[in-house]
């Protein structure tokens, strides 16, 4: 006797499926029947696991075989059950409402300070904030806020233990410089930076947020490319000097964010040292780095000028001492940040308003 596939599927067809009522050659055959001279041998994808009536379907199916084709198949049966629905993961941050990262294209353009400023002068306005120092190589956000010397602590929250950030002017803060030597640099690899962050992300205990803010390293590398793999970012906002050299490394960053496979949106740019500015000569302006000059790139590049945040002599002095200038908003640079903060936070509404909630960025090699 010669065997063929319709002799076998014909049989089959006579076998019931029991949850449905379906012969098992509509759902449960699978396509990859073989015939060896007398031996016949396929698989039955089952639409649970564990399947109740896996055992009498199998059974059932050789029976079938041996009645309508010849007692003599030889036949071999392998069960398989259809995959589980993916568990959706639990989401990052679920009590934050905007994620948004401080990025510039270059150093020396006082990110750090601006990012430092904007979380001080947010939490001044009555916004819960968190900011993450990511700045792995050059973590400065600890000194910033006066809070170097502290100790990190961790607490059960649902059965895991979470990072505790340190909390300083309403402001709750986390960085690498918590854990590292600030006399050493800090030599790892980017594997190593990486997980560090995720860490600071994904184990800490930054609770409800309004704004989560992202102090990012310089330039573009395999930190940012975490950050957005990591967490669905609302948006950026990039820091530049007016000085072309700087401007160059800014629209670099920005087309990083506007690129489709990363596509975060750009809030808008900040001019930071846009003038030196003489404490007490306040209407005296001195365009040391260039005049306008990252006024003139956001035009060009259709993205919001949201501050141009002038030079003083003693932002440098708040900073080092861990007193931020956000927080004396009757000064010079205490105005510039409580403006700038005022710009992301309608920055950031508009752009809920326009656009759909953010979602991880998925890369693909």
């Amino acid at each position: 006797m010669t065997l063929y596939p319709r002799l076998i599927t014909d049989a089959l067809a006579t076998v019931r499926y029991p949850g449905n009522g379906k012969p098992i050659t509509e759902e449960i055959l699978e396509d990859d029947l073989r015939i060896d001279g007398m031996k016949v041998s396929f698989t039955l994808r089952f639409p649970k696991h564990p399947d109740p009536f896996m055992k009498s379907v199998v059974k059932a199916a050789e029976t079938a075989i041996h009645t309508y084709v010849s007692p003599d198949v030889e036949i071999e049966i392998a069960t398989a059950s259809q995959r589980p629905a993916p568990v959706a993961a639990p989401p990052v941050l679920p009590g934050v409402k905007n994620i948004i990262g401080v990025s510039s294209g270059k150093g020396g353009v006082g990110k750090s300070t601006v990012a430092a400023n904007l979380a001080v002068a947010l939490a001044q306005e009555g916004y819960k904030v968190g900011l993450l120092d990511a700045d792995i190589f050059g973590p400065s956000v600890p000194k910033m806020f006066g809070i170097e010397d502290e100790t990190i602590y961790v607490h059960e929250v649902d059965g895991r233990q979470l990072i505790i950030p340190v909390e300083r002017y309403g402001v709750k803060v986390l960085s690498i410089g918590f854990v590292v030597d600030r006399e050493k640099a800090v030599l790892w690899r980017g594997s190593m930076a990486s997980n560090a962050l995720k860490q600071f992300i994904t184990d800490a205990d930054w609770g409800t947020l309004d704004y989560f803010l992202i102090d990012m390293p310089p330039g573009t590398s395999d930190i940012h490319l975490t950050l957005v793999q990591t967490l669905p970012m609302t948006g950026t906002v990039v820091v530049s000097t007016p000085n072309e050299v700087a401007l160059a490394d800014a629209r670099k960053g920005i087309a990083m964010f506007q690129d489709p496979k990363v596509n975060v949106p750009v809030l808008g740019l900040v001019e930071n040292m846009a003038w030196f500015t003489p404490e007490t000569h306040p209407d005296e302006r001195y365009y040391i780095f260039g005049r306008e000059g990252a006024a003139r790139l956001a035009e060009r590049l259709g993205v919001k000028l949201l501050a141009q945040i002038p030079l003083v002599g003693s932002i440098a002095e708040t900073g080092d001492a861990g007193t931020p200038a956000a927080l004396r908003p009757d000064t010079i640079t205490g105005h510039a940040f409580a403006h700038l903060a005022h710009e992301v936070v309608d920055a950031v509404a508009e752009r809920n308003a326009a656009l759909p909630p953010t979602v991880k960025v998925e890369l693909k090699h």
